[in-house]
Order: C-alpha cells, then sequence, then structure tokens
C-alpha cells in the first residue's frame, strides 16, 4: 500500500508542478504587429505614367488617360538593348491641332536636336529625352486642358508604330 501511495503521490505531484501557474503578472504586454504600415496614400493631383517601349519600334500603350490639371510624371523606358543611334525613343506630346505627321517629317532633320525640331517647338507640350536600350528618362507637366492629344517617338520612321492618344478627362 505504501508503494501505491508513493506513485500516487509522485504522479500527483508531478501533476501539480506541470499544471501549475504562475501569480499573474500586472505588467501587460502588447501582441505583436502582424501587418505592415500602410503606404502612403497616392497623390490624386499626380498620374504616374510608365511607358515602354523595345527594339520592336513599339510603346506598350496608346492611350494615357489623366485628369485636367494634374502633374503628370511620365517615365519612358527603353527595354530593349539597340543603342540610341540605332533604336533611339522618346516621348512627345503634341498641342492640339498640331500635325503629327508634320512633327515626324521634320523631326527626321532634327538630329542635331535630338529630333525635337526647334521650327515646331511651340508644337510640344512636353517631351522626353531620345533614349537608347536599357536607358530611361522622366518628364513632369502640368495636364493640359479637356481633350485628346497626339504622342509619338520623333526618332526616324518611329511615329508610324510609336503613337497614341494622351487623354485628359
Amino acid at each position: 500500500m505504501k508503494k501505491k501511495f508513493l506513485v500516487f503521490a509522485s504522479a500527483a505531484l508531478l501533476f501539480v508542478a506541470c499544471n501549475n501557474k504562475p501569480a499573474e503578472s500586472t505588467e501587460t504586454t502588447e501582441p505583436a504587429a502582424t501587418e505592415e504600415p500602410a503606404a502612403p496614400a497616392a497623390d490624386a493631383n499626380t498620374a504616374e505614367v510608365t511607358l515602354n517601349a523595345g527594339d520592336d519600334m513599339k510603346y506598350d500603350i496608346t492611350e494615357i488617360k489623366v485628369k485636367e490639371g494634374q502633374t503628370v510624371k511620365l517615365t519612358l523606358h527603353h527595354t530593349g538593348q539597340a543603342p540610341k543611334v540605332a533604336m533611339g525613343h522618346n516621348f512627345v506630346l503634341l498641342q492640339a491641332g498640331a500635325s503629327l505627321e508634320n512633327y515626324a517629317k521634320d523631326a527626321i532633320n532634327a538630329k542635331d536636336d535630338d529630333y525635337f525640331p526647334k521650327a515646331l517647338a511651340k508644337d510640344v507640350i512636353a517631351h522626353t529625352k531620345t533614349i537608347g536600350g536599357g536607358e530611361s528618362d522622366t518628364v513632369e507637366f502640368p495636364a493640359p486642358a479637356k481633350g485628346t492629344y497626339d504622342f509619338l517617338c520623333s526618332f526616324p520612321g518611329h511615329s508610324g508604330t510609336m503613337h497614341g492618344k494622351f487623354i485628359v478627362e
């Protein structure tokens, strides 16, 4: 009987020791945060646009929509590998009513001015510089009045496939 009592007492002590809770602490701990802080809200007054162009002589988008009065931050990425002298790309946003065909035709002879004809500077709202493979350029400008505007790449021969509509709502 003594043996049974000792086994029982040992088991009881072991049970109590394993389940014994420490005294309540007055110290509080906050659970670890599991969410990342929220990203800052996008500025409604800025339209960020990314335009990609590669060695295939195409923009990845041919329609850009912004709101009147927004600041437009447009980044052109040349996703190809060809150098600027062989496959340069740019972005030229023309004024309403300016002729895309006339601008492209005059740009052919404006190599020394990075394919931006000085005589037609009044027809341009904004433009990036001409870039080669792997390069990028960003331009910021205020969106013009509501309407639809043409944009193009003025590098010789590119405007036939590299053009689009810039729509201001």
